[in-house]
């Protein structure tokens, strides 16, 4: 794991003080939903932008037995920290019906 895909989250992290980071994710937790984020990097090196971070937003919904059921995903990948954290937010916004950065 490269310094740069940690410092990422880390980043992430102060625009979303509902999460937690367990070193390798961003993770919120609440009663129906549990959305996680992670940094990839992609192996298509015909791409121009390569170097820019590769966020992975993962939503999951809680089922009748209480396990999380993995559903939507989206990649992000923005030039821009704060417009990074704006465009996460909506999403997860839309998606689950609530704003992560005060509670999922």
């Amino acid at each position: 794991m490269s310094e740069q895909k940690m410092d990422v989250l880390k980043l992430l992290y102060d625009y979303f003080p509902m999460s937690v980071y367990t070193g390798t994710r961003l993770v919120f937790i609440s009663e129906d939903y549990r959305v996680e984020m992670t940094q990839h990097k992609r192996t298509d090196y015909s791409q121009p932008d390569n170097s820019l971070p590769l966020v992975r937003v993962r939503i999951f919904k809680k089922a009748l037995n209480g396990e999380f059921v993995p559903g939507h995903y989206e990649d992000f990948q923005l030039p821009s920290l704060s417009e990074l954290a704006t465009q996460i937010e909506r999403y997860v916004q839309f998606a689950v019906g609530k704003n992560i950065r005060e509670n999922v």
